[in-house]
């Protein structure tokens, strides 16, 4: 194996440097350290699975990476460990050299991509920007929601199952499987904030605090009024007091909802999600919510706040009473008339 392998060696020596053995050997070291036809940081190089070395030639040449591509199978076999290439997709970057290139190629290491999932979106906002997300294999596509539940594992409706967060890939994988590690950390992170939860609160299930979280993300963006938004639901529901929360409504209405909530849509009854019609909770979450979310809805504030309306200023104004709470709904009518 030595010998044959010397034999390789010295023909492939003598081819490129004309019968001497040195100008030969520094010809191709020179080749190695060669710079690549590289211009951005994000260009991909895709080796699928099965290509030959000669293939892997051919897409070198043709993808015009590189000057003297036809040179590769003797820097093989200088280095034999050059030639174990492994399929996969990575990135290139400027300034890449010849040698760094096959020595990417063997050792598997994938480029990583990012999806991110952002909380207060829902479900088919989630599932639009998975199918156009860049190499991933799409096997979701035309299964409706309840199906795609269904190969989670979900026993119920995907809305409000999927944790918000930036998930990192690699190029191939399937679609489903990113939903499922969204799935489990939903699912492992309520089961701990239920298991943590305040002792007073009318929830009945870890879903239905899954719920509250949900109105509470489209609420507010503001972290440090989530727990206030909170104990207004907590309080109306111990109250027996109907939710009253417009991003409900607006849920319900779908397509429907034109970018305003009329009188008729706050008297519809046929609105399941209707919070100002129906008692308690609308029938099951309204967005993804985010863990800061699922946390306010476990430990709201101790407060007497049965009201909210918006302040003006990106925040909100809370009340306990009716007549306050007007007050500042004329307060927020005002400011808008005078902008």
């Amino acid at each position: 194996m030595i010998k044959k392998l010397f034999i390789y060696t010295f023909l492939a020596l003598v081819l490129i440097g004309g019968g001497s053995l040195g100008i030969g050997y520094y010809f191709l070291q020179q080749f190695s350290q060669q710079h690549m036809n590289i211009t951005t940081d994000n260009q991909m190089f895709v080796l699928k699975k099965g290509t030959s070395l000669h293939q892997l030639v051919e897409q070198v040449k043709n993808s015009n990476l590189m000057q003297q591509a036809y040179l590769l199978p003797y820097l093989y076999k200088l280095d034999p460990s050059l030639s174990s290439i492994k399929a996969g997709t990575y990135q290139l970057h400027p300034h890449m050299t010849v040698e760094e290139f096959l020595k990417l190629l063997v050792s598997g290491k994938e480029s990583s991509f990012y999806v991110q999932f952002v909380e207060g979106k829902r479900a088919k906002d989630w599932l639009n920007v998975l199918s156009n997300t860049p190499y991933i294999q799409q096997t979701l596509t035309g299964k409706s929601h309840d199906e795609i539940a269904k190969l989670l594992g979900i026993d119920g409706p995907l809305e409000g199952w999927l944790s918000p967060d930036t998930y990192q890939y690699t190029a191939d994988s399937l679609d489903i499987n990113i939903l499922k590690r969204a799935y489990l950390t939903m699912k492992t992170n309520l089961q701990k904030v239920w298991d943590n939860r305040d002792s007073d609160l009318p929830y009945k299930s870890p879903y239905e605090l899954l719920i509250i979280a949900s109105i509470i993300e489209k609420e507010t963006g503001i972290s440090s009024e989530r727990a206030n938004v909170a104990s207004v639901f907590v309080n109306r529901l111990k109250a027996n007091m109907k939710l009253q929360t417009d991003p409900t409504i607006i849920y319900g209405l779908g397509e429907n909802y034109t970018g305003t909530i009329r009188r008729i849509d706050l008297t519809d009854t046929n609105n399941p999600y209707n919070t100002y019609v129906i008692e308690g909770l609308p029938p099951t979450p309204i967005a993804m919510p985010s863990l800061a979310s699922l946390e306010a809805a476990a430990h709201p504030a101790k407060t007497k706040y049965l009201f909210f309306v918006a302040n003006g200023t990106g925040g909100h104004t809370f009340s306990s009473t009716y007549s306050n709470h007007q007050q500042a709904v004329n307060e927020y009518r005002r400011l808008m008339n005078n902008n």
